[in-house]
């Protein structure tokens, strides 16, 4: 019997998403909810499971395609015999690629149809290719960066990824006939084109400005490294600095209320709860999923969340409610060594704050000179709402907290 496996129930606002990567190829045995699919809409990524245990018989849209809810992705047979995962002795992909360098070892995750016949055209070696993909899967934009970086530099190896960068799923590489300059045109993600409206959606709808501070971090970094062995036994989770941040964020909060509030309208909005967006970046853009209630939340459980959000981005399990809401927003620039920026503000929120790097710099205390590790702060804000004697403010708050972190537990 032929099972149809369709688009699931996509999240609210999102009305369409494109097929990223088949997990599974036509003959291949399937498991009833084995992941056999991953859809990428605005924000997140989708895993569409098997509706059945048996054979996929045929995949209706390819890798790339878009489609809704409802629309069909594939059949299953139910209950029949099929090859192994590694295809069937009459699958042409298989039959393309046999005996040659594009089939992956035996203890590397299988390559899609598409991977497969991108890397035996251009007769590579999967196990020099890096895989970015679920479980260090191999797909097709590593292959193409791959290809890419053989261009650039002649080199075996893919580039070095530094962090800073965020890959995006590329196009056949335009061919050119000699030299070492090569151009590329690639589609935008649906995740790179919905932060890419947004951010150009801030900048045209807010009247932002940036105001900026220093921080001596001296008191907070004594304080972690005289606690850091005793927190992480007690709770399982390093005590990080970001916790640190939202404390004092959120206390800031309290004694400036409009900086937690936004404008619908011709309305002002004062929320009465704290639920701070954390930046999280990954390969596929950035996301900012939301610790709600934060002024409930003890280090440990701030310190566990982010962690947890972490995770669950890398593995493209971040969900539509963990990135939904938020009165206010924090990233943190300094772990790819930024030293200053202007963060541009997360509609429909107000205001914005953004972290640096922490750089030992020599400082006056108390009338001496001393070398202290110092981290520059910038506060984004919608100034229609706003105005600066309170975004300054909002940022003393923050440096005074944070230079005597005893205020966080005594709430002075």
């Amino acid at each position: 019997m032929s099972i149809e496996v369709k688009v699931p129930a996509l999240p609210e606002s999102v009305t369409e998403a494109t097929v990223a990567v088949w997990n599974k190829k036509p003959g291949d045995r399937v498991a009833r909810d084995e992941n056999i699919c991953e859809l990428e809409t605005d924000k997140v990524m989708l895993e569409v499971p098997a509706v059945t245990d048996g054979v996929l018989k045929e995949i209706k849209a390819e890798e790339g395609a878009t489609v809704g809810s409802g629309d069909i992705l594939a059949v299953i047979e139910e209950g029949e015999g099929g090859g192994d995962a590694g295809g069937s002795d009459d699958d042409p992909a298989t039959d393309d690629a046999a005996g040659d360098k594009s089939q992956a070892s035996d203890d590397s995750p299988p390559l899609s149809p598409a991977v497969r016949k991108l890397v035996a055209e251009n007769d590579l070696d999967p196990s020099k290719i890096k895989g970015t993909g679920k479980g260090g899967r191999i797909v097709k934009s590593d292959v193409e960066d791959y290809l890419a970086s053989k261009g650039e530099d002649s080199s075996d190896a893919k580039a070095a990824d530094t962090g800073a960068s965020t890959p995006e799923p590329k196009a056949d590489p335009v061919s050119v006939p000699s030299g070492d300059r090569v151009e590329q045109r690639v589609p935008m993600t649906r995740i790179r084109k919905r932060i890419a409206e947004r951010l150009v959606e801030a900048q045209q709808t807010a009247a932002m400005l940036t105001t900026f501070n220093e921080v001596d971090l001296k008191a907070v970094m004594d304080l972690r490294a005289r606690y850091k062995d005793n927190f992480a036994k007690a709770y399982d989770i390093k005590l990080g600095f970001m916790s640190f941040f939202v404390k004092a964020a959120v206390e800031a909060l309290k004694r400036y209320p409009v900086v937690n509030a936004s404008i619908d309208d011709n309305d002002v909005v004062y929320h009465g709860y704290y639920d701070i967006g954390i930046a999280v970046s990954t390969e596929r853009g950035l996301v900012v999923p939301i610790l709600r209630d934060a002024e409930s939340m003890s280090f440990a459980e701030i310190e566990q969340a982010i962690n947890n959000y972490g995770q669950k981005a890398r593995d493209g399990k971040i969900t539509m409610e963990d990135l939904q809401g938020g009165t206010f927003s924090i990233t943190n620039g300094g772990i790819f060594g930024s030293m200053l920026s202007t963060p541009i503000l997360n509609p429909p929120q107000s205001a914005i704050l953004g972290m640096h790097g922490i750089i030992e710099r020599p400082v006056v205390v108390d009338g001496e000179i001393t070398v202290r590790p110092m981290m520059y702060l910038a506060l984004s804000y919608d100034h229609r709402l706003i105005d600066g004697k309170d975004a300054v403010m909002f940022l003393r708050t923050i440096k005074e907290t944070l230079e005597d972190p005893g205020r966080l537990l005594l709430q002075i």
